[in-house]
C-alpha cells in the first residue's frame, strides 16, 4: 500500500515521501481502516519535525486522526462492523490506504455527518471540549482567546456558544472577522489596529471576562492576561510564536491572575471511558445538527503529502489542508 514516509525529523514538505508499506493486518481489539480524508493537525507537523512531546520510530508514517471505512476486524473484534464509517484519533501512520485503530476509539458516525467534518471529529474537538470542562466557566460567563480564526479557536467559539458561553475572540488582521462571521462566530475584534483592548471592553459590556485561552504565547498571552477579571484564569493551550509566555508580575500579584497549561494528550490519557464516550457522544450529536462545522480548505492525494504539509503551514487559511485516499 502506499503510505507518506519520513526518515528523518525535520521540515515535513523536505522529509516526507511517497513510499510503500505492507498493508498492516489488524491484531486482537483493532480494525483495518480504509484511509478516506485524514486532516494535518499542527501536532502531526511538529512530530515530523522531532518537536513534540512523541517522538515515533523511525521510519514513520505521518498522521493521527482520518475518516475511513472498516475492511477487517482483529480477532475477538465484532465492532464496529465492515463497511461501518468510522473516525479515529490519537493513531499513527493514518496517511496511508490503510491504517489500524483500537475497535474501542473507532467512532461509527451518522450519515448526517459530512467527510470534512467527520474526519476531525476527535482530536481538536475533544481537546477543546475538554478544555471547556476545564475552564469551570458556566452559561451565562464570558471568556476570551486569540488565534480565534484557528481549527482551536473555531471550534472552541462553536462548543461554548451550544453550552450557552460568551466568547470573546481575536483575531490579527480585519479579514478574519468576516471571516468567523460567515461560520456564525461573532464577538470578533481584530488587533490590528491600535486600541483593540478598548473595543474588547466595549464588546464584554461591563461583564467580568473570567478566562482566557492563549494559542499564541509571547506578549500576546500577556495581553490577554491583563483583560482577566482579579482572579482570573489564563490557560496555555499552545505557542504558535515559539515565544516563552510573557505576563506582567503586577496581572500576577495584584490581581491574582492564575496561569495553567493544557496538554490534550495528557488530560486524555488521565479520563475514563465513560467521561469519554460522553464528551465523544456530545461531539457527534453537535456535528449531526450542524452546530459544529469543520472545514477542510484544499485536498492532496498521498502522492502528494509533501506539497500538502507546504500548504498547511502557510497562514491565512479559514479550514484544514487533508490528504485524500483514493482506494
Amino acid at each position: 500500500m502506499r503510505a507518506a514516509v519520513y526518515e528523518r525529523f525535520g521540515v515535513p514538505s523536505e522529509v516526507l515521501k511517497t513510499g510503500e508499506r505492507p498493508t498492516p493486518q489488524p491484531g486482537p481489539g483493532q480494525v483495518r481502516v480504509r484511509m478516506m480524508l485524514s486532516p494535518i493537525h499542527n501536532h502531526d507537523l511538529w512530530t515530523i519535525r522531532g518537536t513534540y512531546g512523541h517522538k515515533p520510530a523511525l521510519p514513520a508514517v505521518g498522521g493521527s486522526e482520518a475518516v475511513g471505512i472498516v475492511d477487517a476486524l482483529g480477532p475477538g473484534v465484532t465492532e464496529p462492523a465492515i463497511g461501518q464509517r468510522v473516525v479515529a484519533a490519537g493513531i499513527a501512520d493514518a496517511w496511508a490506504d490503510y491504517f489500524l485503530a483500537p475497535a474501542a476509539a473507532s467512532v461509527p458516525l451518522p450519515d448526517g455527518i459530512d467527510d470534512d467534518t467527520a474526519c476531525q471529529l476527535i482530536a481538536m474537538p475533544l481537546s477543546s471540549l475538554m478544555l471547556l470542562e476545564d475552564l469551570q466557566i458556566a452559561s451565562g460567563q464570558c471568556m476570551i482567546q486569540n488565534a480565534a480564526n484557528g481549527a482551536v479557536g473555531k471550534i472552541v467559539a462553536m462548543l461554548a456558544k451550544a453550552r450557552g458561553i460568551r466568547v470573546i475572540g481575536l483575531v490579527r488582521r480585519d479579514a478574519g472577522i468576516a471571516e468567523l462571521a460567515a461560520l456564525g462566530i461573532g464577538d470578533v475584534v481584530s488587533t490590528e489596529a491600535p486600541g483593540w483592548e478598548d473595543r474588547v471592553r466595549a464588546l464584554a459590556g461591563g461583564a467580568p471576562i473570567l478566562r482566557a485561552v492563549d494559542s499564541v504565547g509571547g506578549e500576546e498571552g500577556g495581553r490577554l492576561a491583563s483583560l482577566l477579571a482579579e482572579g482570573g484564569l489564563l490557560m496555555s493551550f499552545g505557542a504558535m510564536s515559539n515565544k516563552p509566555l510573557v505576563i506582567s508580575s503586577g496581572d500576577l500579584i495584584f490581581r491574582q491572575v492564575s496561569v495553567k497549561g493544557f496538554w490534550g494528550a495528557r488530560r486524555m490519557a488521565a479520563t475514563d471511558r465513560g467521561e469519554l464516550g460522553r464528551l465523544i457522544g456530545e461531539l457527534v450529536r453537535l456535528a449531526a445538527s450542524s452546530a459544529l462545522r469543520l472545514t477542510i480548505d484544499e485536498r492532496f492525494g498521498l502522492s502528494d503529502a509533501a506539497a500538502a504539509a507546504a500548504a498547511s503551514d502557510r497562514p491565512g487559511r479559514s479550514g484544514k489542508i487533508a490528504i485524500e485516499g483514493s482506494l
